[in-house]
């Protein structure tokens, strides 16, 4: 038995993407543990592998599902059947509720293996041009405005003591809101790089100061979209 942690597209109509060995292993996988059923059912038939989709088994791992509930799940797998970790998108167990089912799968003993693909965070780095030896990602940045406040400061700070890029995130509907806090908090010298649908025909990725924004804003309404800060 194995685990396979499986990346996901994080566009439609992107499976170019997605390496061949993360194809070779959906066709040796029965077992799925995915944060959506939907998301993963569209994602296996779009790589058009002739599986028979119906024929597949799947548990959801998202974050309401209690460790204890993920284990039940294991004792489910008959012994020697592969399992399949899937994100909503991207590589799972990175900002994503599978990490669970992987600290699961280790105590159990089970063989972990992480395949290669897309990961919006990493894309955004890469493409950021900010330090790639030192950096910290924050994921979700809290939504009441105090503790946000304090957390875009601490950002800038840290960064700027610890010469570490700060890479984090905002559910898309609050993108907007989010960048007018950072244009509003932080110094104009501080960089920021928006990353926006990444992979897509839409991708937009730009690195400019503070300052620099305020001259002319992306609408980042309901886009995907990875924020590195750099101070």
């Amino acid at each position: 038995m194995k685990v396979f942690l499986i990346p996901t597209t994080l566009a439609e109509q992107t499976t170019h993407y997605i390496p061949p060995i993360v194809t070779q292993s959906v066709q040796t996988t029965t077992y799925y543990f995915v944060e959506n059923v939907r998301t993963a059912r569209r994602f296996i038939g779009s790589l058009k592998l002739g599986i028979d989709i119906p024929s597949l088994k799947f548990y959801v791992v998202d974050k309401d599902t209690s460790k204890q509930k993920v284990l039940s799940y294991f004792k489910e797998v008959p012994q020697g059947e592969n399992i399949g970790i899937i994100s909503e998108a991207g590589c799972p167990g990175i900002a994503d509720p599978g990490a669970v089912a992987v600290e699961c799968a280790h105590e159990k003993n089970i063989e972990v293996v992480p395949l290669p693909g897309p990961s919006s965070i990493f894309m955004a780095l890469m493409a950021s041009g900010m330090n790639g030896q030192n950096f910290t990602f924050k994921g979700y940045l809290p939504i009441a405005k105090h503790e946000r406040t304090k957390a875009i400061k601490d950002m800038e700070i840290n960064s700027l003591k610890q010469n570490c890029s700060q890479i984090f995130m905002e559910t898309p509907y609050r993108n907007n809101k989010l960048l007018q806090d950072l244009l509003a908090l932080c110094k104009p010298n501080v960089r920021l790089c928006i990353a926006a649908d990444i992979t897509s025909k839409d991708e937009f990725i730009k690195t400019k100061t503070i300052g620099e924004w305020k001259k002319q804003l992306p609408d980042l309404h309901k886009r995907p979209t990875i924020f590195v800060l750099m101070a």
